[in-house]
């Protein structure tokens, strides 16, 4: 195993930083961007990998013209990101096991239970002859145990409640969930003598001071979500791109909820999982008893007016955003977003060190 989170991949600097895998929205210029900027790309896939194959090859397209390398002669540097619950496991590794769409990771989420994680993880191994890294996202002590336990993994991402998107209904923020996964799993990993897997920490986290925050919490990386939906790489609705922009305050302006997945159609997440998204008129009505026939009908209109569902008080589209939405002040490039937080982290943690 790899000595160091960045040593596993040659390209990236430290500390590393990861784009999360939004579904529909991380497509292969954006984790491309990320990737050359020194940090890991992920590709959302999610539970649909029709446009999978596609998005593998734009992605080698873009590091052949940049002329981008790494010493890892035959792997993609960027991830893929599936939800198990939804993702058909046997296309997903044909297409991987192809000697030119093995990508450095894969980042697993929401299994069904058990034994679809084991056999996520197994087969991605086989397939990719272990040349694809396993990332498991996990959002509990005792996820993160029993991903431990059943798939290996070589990272285990640490999903904090600030988390914008999907994550569980209830949990902790990172500053105590990181701290304790890292020593209950250091402490299962010695008692049943297997390796030690690296930890990202996630949620909430939109600049180099959560970045910082982070690494000093013991994360060898850390993902960002919500400041990526302000990359002009990114797959998103100019609509949705603004309302991010005007949020502020996100620990009173989003919630976690399922009435967003319901309004949405996207209900088939298993049973515990939730939405982080910015409270909007949709939410308000549901609160104050609104029927569900009435907000969806709604819904619906503001889907048909593009991005006006996302403009006023009246505004019922989801904007799916961690509390961390504050700290997004405008769209920049995604390589300028890898590098500033970066750079900003490693000054933080060098000031930090000297008032020491």
């Amino acid at each position: 195993m790899a000595s160091s989170l960045t040593a596993a991949y040659p390209w990236t600097t430290s500390p590393l930083i990861s784009c999360a895998p939004m579904r529909l929205i991380a497509n292969a210029s954006l984790a491309a961007a990320v990737s050359m900027a020194g940090g890991l790309g992920f590709i959302g896939a999610g539970s649909d990998i029709s446009t999978l194959s596609s998005e593998l090859s734009k992605s080698r397209e873009i590091f052949s013209k940049s002329n981008f390398t790494t010493s890892k002669s035959g792997i993609l540097p960027v991830g893929v990101g599936f939800l198990l619950w939804g993702a058909p496991l046997k296309d997903t590794l044909a297409i991987l096991s192809k000697p030119e769409n093995i990508p450095a990771a894969v980042w697993l989420f929401a299994p069904r239970d058990r034994t679809q994680l084991r056999d996520w993880a197994d087969g991605v191994r086989k397939a990719t002859a272990n040349k694809t890294k396993i990332w498991i996202q996990v959002t509990s002590v005792r996820e993160a145990l029993d991903a431990v336990k059943t798939a290996k993994p070589d990272v285990l991402v640490v999903q904090g409640t600030d988390a914008g998107g999907h994550g569980a209904a209830q949990g902790a923020g990172i500053v105590s969930l990181v701290p304790e996964t890292i020593d209950a799993v250091t402490e299962h990993c010695k008692t049943a003598s297997t390796t030690l897997p690296f930890f990202v920490a996630t949620g909430g986290i939109s600049d180099g001071r959560g970045v910082a925050a982070a690494i000093c919490l013991g994360a060898q990386g850390v993902c960002l979500g919500t400041r990526y939906l302000a990359a002009t790489e990114a797959t998103i609705a100019p609509g949705y791109q603004d309302a991010v922009l005007r949020a502020s305050d996100g620990g009173t302006t989003t919630i976690r909820s399922s009435v967003y997945d319901q309004l949405r159609g996207t209900t088939e997440w298993p049973a515990g999982y939730g939405g982080r998204g910015v409270l909007n008129a949709s939410f308000r009505d549901h609160e104050s008893g609104v029927s569900f026939e009435d907000n969806k009908k709604l819904y619906e209109e503001a889907v048909a007016s593009g991005d006006k569902g996302w403009e006023g008080d009246r505004a019922r589209l989801t904007t799916y955003a961690g509390t961390g939405v504050g700290l997004v002040k405008g769209v920049e490039p995604a390589e300028a977003i890898t590098r500033k937080v970066q750079s900003d982290a490693a000054k933080i943690l060098n000031e930090t060190r000297a008032r020491l």
